[in-house]
């Protein structure tokens, strides 16, 4: 009798009953014989709801006000949770939670362990006020501590002990002491520190042999309007160290207020190199040399150029990146001519470039003019053009990347990869190596371009694209243009190995069926019966959330096909994770979590 009274409290709790561990009373009391089963009625798997929480900005100084909101929906997740909310300040690791200010861990109701927290339901929340005027857990907003650096707000659901974290959702502040402008050429050592916020303005240069360091859980914006519109250009003279962490990324961003940003507010994020590419001077009536070119977006001068020229350096280091954010880039300097969020041009193998995200760019989100860079963990959300771009010549790894188009119609293809506009067998031929990417369409038709593929190759490149997944594009989810691109399937230049389709096609309202998901003149290859095409599969890889555009899950579910045996196995080269067996960006692991952002501003506008 006394175990089903328990069950009977226990789904009470599920349908909404406020409970309190540790009490009696009628309340649910997990402290005697049968806690053990009870556990076991409560267990609690991954959540389904949509939860995002943010501030009225990114940056404050010390005794300013914040304010901290969020949304919440349930999408039938009736179990009960401890609801926790604390800031951390990130360099030391200090947790102070709220509503009290302290160090020992309340629920959002301030009650501690020891007095039982509050476990309930999740409401039902669209803009709602934690911290501030009338808010839920504090009625007054925040005051910023005197304590500089990143800091991070996290609201987790835990289970009913209070112990055991579901699900968190983040949002990063910087404290600074002061902003700092930032403009002209850098021609020495520069460290950029994470006390103070900086103010990116027109064009500037790391040149003359000058590293610019950045440290972890620095903010930088980008100043729309200025002439030139702001841009880093790491020249072929420079390097960039920008190391930031999980907890500490570094955002480089707009300047303008929340609700107020748009794509092209800035430039982005531009590193140069003298590794090869495949332009032979003459190209364009622009390059003087072989093996030179002048980097898109800017007007040709020393600062812009790329390559290596007739003596090439396949290793040369243009920096590193690590946790870097770049928001709300791809300004115009002339018409058809904008930056891309990241760019790499010519960059060589002991470039590093891992955990980046590209949201709200005008232009492509990652582009690479040749060069034999690498890359790992990429994110692209909300982008305007391409996600993964290459041409000219560019022989790089790509592993683990998840792209992510946006509801308003801006979007074209998740790669469009080129050997050369100028010449469609130059080489060194494009020929970059790809594993366990996720892409995934808005369903519409973009603004740009009609014809907009989930994997796109034209002008003569080649490639290797393995365990890939491409569901919801307008267009065909694979499609490989023109003759002389098409030749590189029967020279055993282009390769694909583990392809996951599902609802691509839609504005053709193609069957999800092979001949549906791939372009007709490469459906042999599809096939298996033609190159090395093996491993097409059109199914639904049941993602978790893919359409919570603010708060997505990508990850797949238990039984989705991605998980299923056969797919190819990366090569053990050093670079690849030869775990990784699976189609697509993730496995069980989300490693977009807490340093990313996917917020739109459409959810967070007042």
């Amino acid at each position: 009798m006394r175990k089903r009274i328990y069950k009977i409290l226990a789904f009470a709790s599920i349908l909404g009953l406020s409970l309190q561990a540790g009490e009696s009373d009628g309340k649910l009391n997990l402290a005697g014989a049968d806690s053990e089963s009870e556990k076991a009625a409560l267990g609690q798997p991954a959540s389904t709801a949509t939860m995002y929480i943010w501030a009225d900005k990114y940056v404050y100084q010390p005794g300013e006000q914040l304010t901290l909101r969020w949304t919440v929906r349930p999408n039938q997740d009736l179990y009960p949770y401890t609801i926790v909310l604390y800031r951390q300040n990130n360099q030391t690791g200090v947790k102070t939670y709220l509503p009290g200010n302290s160090q020992e861990v309340t629920d959002i109701y301030g009650n501690t362990a020891s007095q039982g927290f509050r476990v309930s339901r999740l409401p039902e929340v669209a803009k709602g006020v934690l911290v501030g005027d009338g808010g839920l857990v504090s009625p007054t907003p925040v005051t910023i501590p005197d304590e500089p650096g990143m800091h991070t707000f996290v609201v987790q659901l835990r289970d009913y002990t209070g112990g055991r974290v579901i699900r968190s959702a983040y949002f990063k502040i910087g404290v600074v002491t002061e902003f700092v402008n930032l403009s002209g050429n850098i021609e020495s050592d520069l460290t950029l520190v994470n006390t103070k916020a900086y103010r990116l303005s027109g064009a500037v240069f790391v040149r003359n042999n000058a590293v610019l360091t950045i440290e972890p859980g620095t903010f930088i914006f980008g100043q729309p309007g200025s002439q030139p519109p702001s841009v880093l250009v790491v020249t072929r003279n420079g390097r960039i160290v920008a190391n930031g962490t999980r907890s500490r990324p570094i955002v480089m961003t707009s300047s303008q207020p929340f609700g107020q940003r748009q794509r092209g507010d800035w430039g982005g994020l531009i590193l140069l190199g003298r590794a090869p590419i495949n332009v032979a001077a003459g190209a364009a009536s622009q390059t003087n040399q072989d093996g030179e070119f002048y980097v898109e977006g800017l007007p040709a001068s020393e600062d812009t150029v790329y390559g290596g020229g007739p003596s090439p350096d396949p290793n040369h280091n243009c920096g590193s990146l690590r946790y870097v954010r770049v928001e709300y880039a791809g300004s115009i300097f002339a018409p058809n001519n904008e930056a891309n969020s990241f760019t790499w041009a010519g960059c060589g193998k002991a470039t590093v470039a891992e955990y980046l995200q590209a949201i709200y760019g005008l232009d492509d989100s990652f582009e690479w003019f040749g060069g034999t860079s690498d890359a790992k963990y990429l994110v692209g959300a909300f982008g305007a053009d391409d996600y993964i771009d290459w041409q000219l010549g560019y022989t790089g790894r790509i592993q683990f990347g998840v792209f992510y188009q946006s509801p308003d119609s801006r979007g074209n293809r998740g790669i469009e990869g080129d050997n050369s506009e100028y010449n469609q067998s130059a080489t060194p031929l494009s020929k970059p190596v790809l594993y366990n990417l996720t892409f995934i369409g808005s369903g519409q038709a973009g603004v740009d371009e009609a014809n907009s593929p989930g994997i796109y190759l034209r002008r003569g490149s080649g490639g290797e694209i393995n365990n890939a997944l491409v569901t919801n594009f307008f267009s065909a989810g694979v499609f490989i243009d023109g003759s002389s691109t098409q030749s590189q399937i029967d020279n055993g230049n282009i390769k694909m190995d583990g392809v996951l389709l599902w609802n691509n096609g839609l504005g053709a309202s193609a069957p999800n069926t092979l001949e549906g998901q791939v372009d007709v003149n490469m459906l042999t290859f599809a096939q298996g019966s033609r190159g090395n095409g093996r491993n097409f599969v059109v199914a639904d890889p049941m993602l978790r959330r893919p359409f919570d555009y603010s708060d997505p899950d990508f990850r797949p579910m238990a039984l989705s096909p991605v998980f299923r045996a056969g797919w190819v196995q990366p090569p053990d080269d050093g670079f690849f994770d030869q775990t990784a067996a699976w189609i697509g960006a993730f496995g069980s692991v989300d490693w977009t979590e807490e340093w990313t952002n996917f917020l739109q501003d459409s959810d967070i506008r007042q």
